[in-house]
């Protein structure tokens, strides 16, 4: 869960739902010697690849006309066993505990038109424990999970395939994830509260793979307007997945944040993938650790957001891709020991990219918004505690660190007129608070906006801007033009350049 500041991320209004999924027009060429970011979005929602027309040889046939025949025929039928929904709506038991129990290996593939509908009274889709099942060519909505919970893959079993499916119009998440789940080539639209919750109880989600979607329109039930500062919302929303490869997606319109990884979360491939017209960040990644982002197309995001803040006379940079309490670890394992932000282009988005730290939140601070949670260097959140957390190496272990960030060759377009904007929608940021809370922290004062700033290796270089970019240091008044960000004691942009002409 974030919070901007000491408190917690405001409401977001309400964003217009996609209207139809089309292909979207090509963004700029990247910056001299990396190649555009610019690529065919996942089309999956207006144009999901039709399943078998007849059942596979050995598949048991399930009959719409027969209300429960799916979960009856998987409780008759042994683990690998392969269903072929037959055309039509398919419906379950009205009780909202009737949920498909899979067994080990089952597969459940749809006919074209094949739909299971949980007619708003039945919470889950298919749930239970056991690994490696598939779900393709098959649409799934109507269910009615509560809230943080989740209907297909409800108690995040591992080893799922979700390919070629539907999963729309659902309260709750529309699909949970277990480790080495595969979510490709499908349509995760207009769910109540995520399209996708990547939580495991225990946790980590080992080796996630997010390929060739479409994620739009999520978050209709608008949570944070209903539990405000919840932290409980985004199209996909991962917590606590160790090694993830998001790619290709086309994740677009979502009510609030895009992609938003929260506490813990480590060594993630986040890549080749368009990111638009989110009402908030496109992506945020937060109280964690180790990641590549890179060849991303971004643009139109966080306009709602961002704008809101403005109009309150907010002086913080709210973002576009927001890095909060997140940097590399070279003790951690992964595939890289940084956070590189490379070869995207960025294009009229609220504001850029924001590195923050907030100088208050650490294990066992009550500004700690991932209560109970403490960094991956330290288990026991109980040990940051006087008088061991005022010395080393407690007192770095025991914070999310933003740190080893490098943001490199990309590509940043801004036109104000596009984005109907006078202030506050320009800036690049790193930055922190003044630490004062509680009274026992040793990180009161300005030592941590000193450190993110000038020693924990935070590097921009070799980018290109467009249009008339500010930038923030150290703490949010502190605004910068180009010269000052790149002249001392900053020193950033190495090797960029900047054109302060519109962006159009």
């Amino acid at each position: 869960m974030i919070k901007w500041r000491n408190w917690a991320l405001p409401v977001a209004a309400p964003a217009l739902l996609a209207s139809a999924c089309v292909d979207t027009q090509g963004a700029p060429a990247g910056p001299t010697g990396a190649p555009s970011a610019a690529r065919a979005v996942a089309r999956v929602c207006a144009d999901p690849a039709p399943g078998p027309t007849k059942a596979p040889e050995g598949a048991v046939p399930v009959d719409p006309a027969v209300v429960g025949d799916l979960a009856a025929k998987t409780r008759a039928n042994p683990p690998n066993t392969t269903f072929w929904l037959r055309p039509g709506q398919h419906r379950l038991p009205p009780d909202r505990y009737s949920q498909v129990i899979p067994k080990q290996g089952n597969r459940y593939l749809g006919a074209p038109g094949a739909v299971l509908d949980g007619r708003k009274t039945n919470q889950y889709a298919f749930g239970g424990s056991a690994p490696d099942v598939t779900i393709s060519h098959l649409t799934v909505q109507g269910f009615v999970a509560p809230h943080n919970e989740g209907v297909v893959n409800h108690d995040s079993a591992d080893g799922w395939v979700i390919e070629h499916a539907t999963v729309q119009y659902n309260s709750g998440a529309g699909l949970m994830a277990g480790a080495r789940q595969r979510v490709s080539a499908s349509c995760l639209r207009g769910n109540g509260q995520y399209g996708m919750n990547a939580y495991k109880a225990g946790g980590p989600v080992n080796g996630l793979v997010v390929e060739g979607n479409e994620i739009t329109a999520n978050n209709t039930d608008d949570w944070e307007r209903r539990r405000p500062g919840c932290g409980c919302t985004a199209g996909v929303k991962f917590w606590a997945v160790n090694k993830a490869d998001v790619r290709g997606n086309w994740v677009h319109d979502n009510r609030g944040a895009g992609l938003w990884a929260d506490t813990n979360n480590n060594d993630f491939r986040i890549e080749d993938n368009v990111l638009e017209s989110n009402d908030g960040a496109a992506l945020i990644y937060e109280t964690s650790y180790n990641a590549v982002i890179r060849k991303n197309t971004i643009r139109r995001n966080n306009w709602v957001e961002g704008r809101k803040h403005a109009d309150r006379g907010d002086s913080f940079p709210f973002a576009t891709v927001y890095l909060s309490e997140s940097g590399g670890e070279p003790r951690i394992d992964a595939r890289t020991d940084k956070i590189e932000i490379s070869r995207n282009v960025l294009e009229n988005n609220w504001s850029g990219i924001t590195l923050w730290e907030n100088a208050d939140r650490f294990c066992n601070s009550p500004a700690n918004t991932s209560s109970g949670h403490c960094t991956l260097l330290v288990p026991r959140a109980e040990r940051c505690a006087r008088p061991g957390i005022a010395t080393a190496p407690l007192y770095a272990d025991c914070r999310w660190k933003t740190q080893r960030v490098d943001v490199h060759g990309n590509r940043f377009v801004l036109d104000k007129s596009v984005l109907q904007c006078t202030v506050k929608c320009d800036r690049m940021a790193v930055l922190a608070n003044y630490g004062t809370f509680p009274d026992w922290s040793p990180y009161q004062g300005e030592q941590v906006a000193k450190a993110i700033t000038h020693r924990q290796h935070n590097r921009w270089y070799d980018n290109d801007y467009l249009g008339p970019w500010t930038f923030v240091a150290h703490d949010p008044s502190r605004v910068l033009d180009f010269g000052q960000w790149q002249g001392t004691p900053y020193e950033q942009d190495a090797g960029s350049t900047l054109d302060p002409r519109s962006g159009g």
